[in-house]
């Protein structure tokens, strides 16, 4: 009989300088690090953490607005010596991190900067996710979809020992599809990392936070680890970040939140892979994955905001064109 996979998982939410150089992320990545020491301690004597998961823009935010300065003051490639030291931190601890995102350039596709998170073990790097949806027409990093020739997975899923293991960054969950596919590539753990501003946040009247996040969870039948930024508006003006961090259930449970607003918070839930996989196993009903009739949806076979065919980064006036163009057809 195989032990069963019970374990906690640590949502962390930071609220640290924005970087505007390299140098400026040393500091941040040891914050984190101290993060990472605290969420184990406090956990110790209940059920251990190992999972972590850390917000977008906690290594960097892309800030600048043209392609240019991303890459000249802030880009770096993945594998760094900030993913070595959340490296050595796993491995110390036998744990999983999820980092915060970092603007990544990349030699095989040199016309370009994506905005990417990895998931790091004991074994090191096992997946490097590169944001599917960047926040339009503002953010100025490309889509791996509008890449032209390119090859490596979008969605990828690392199979750990603690389970499957898939994650979208902040405007990517406001896209079913996105976890969908991370779902039917076999993820079960979903991990949101994240910097959802207000309005739209973790309080009420929107509240699209809390929505989405419980929405992805049971419609994915898959535990949600949702790590929001907590940055104090002078950190990232000119939006304030609501915090909220959460873990959810696949049944749309929230299971720990993070009061909302401004601040670092560590939230803890239990994360139970062998309760999830007995429920996917079993269920008959509101089996979302496996009711899912494809072929009912014909209009995802239509060409929407598709790529552009242009290697370069995309700049302000050219995503608003291709949104211009996207809402043309679809009239």
């Amino acid at each position: 009989m195989m032990e069963p996979i019970r374990y906690s998982a640590a949502a962390c939410q930071t609220d640290l300088p924005n970087p505007l150089g390299r140098k400026d992320m040393t500091a941040n990545t040891d914050r984190m690090l101290s993060m990472v020491d605290s969420a184990i301690a406090g956990a110790a004597p209940f059920l251990p953490v190992r999972l972590v998961v850390f917000p977008e823009f906690a290594h960097a935010a892309p800030v600048y607005p043209t392609l240019a300065e991303l890459r000249e003051k802030l880009a770096v490639p993945v594998p760094n010596e900030h993913t070595e030291r959340l490296h050595a931190k796993a491995k110390g601890h036998g744990i999983y991190i999820q980092t915060g995102t970092m603007i990544e350039s990349d030699p095989k596709w040199p016309d370009v900067v994506f905005n990417t998170t990895c998931l790091i073990g004991p074994e090191g790097v096992l997946y490097k996710y590169r944001k599917v949806n960047p926040w339009i027409p503002y953010e100025v990093h490309s889509s791996p979809h509008d890449v032209p020739g390119y090859d490596e997975p979008l969605f990828p899923v690392a199979d750990t020992p603690i389970g499957r293991i898939g994650c979208a960054i902040c405007y990517d969950w406001i896209f079913p599809e996105a976890l969908r596919e991370l779902a039917m590539n076999g993820a079960e753990i979903l991990l949101r990392v994240s910097a959802y501003m207000d309005p739209w946040g973790a309080t009420e009247p929107m509240d699209w936070w809390t929505v989405v996040n419980r929405c992805r969870a049971l419609e994915n039948l898959a535990y949600v680890v949702a790590a929001n930024q907590g940055a104090a508006l002078r950190r990232y003006p000119p939006y304030s970040w609501p915090g909220g961090s959460m873990v959810v259930d696949f049944d749309g449970r929230i299971l720990a939140q993070a009061s909302p607003g401004p601040g670092e918070r560590i939230v803890v839930a239990p994360v139970d892979v062998t309760a999830l996989r007995h429920e996917r196993q079993t269920r008959r009903g509101h089996h979302m994955l496996a009711h899912l009739r494809t072929e009912a949806y014909p209009s995802y076979r239509r060409h929407v905001y598709p790529p552009e065919g242009n290697a370069s980064a995309p700049s302000y006036e050219e995503n608003n064109a291709r949104i211009d163009g996207a809402k043309e057809r679809l009239t």
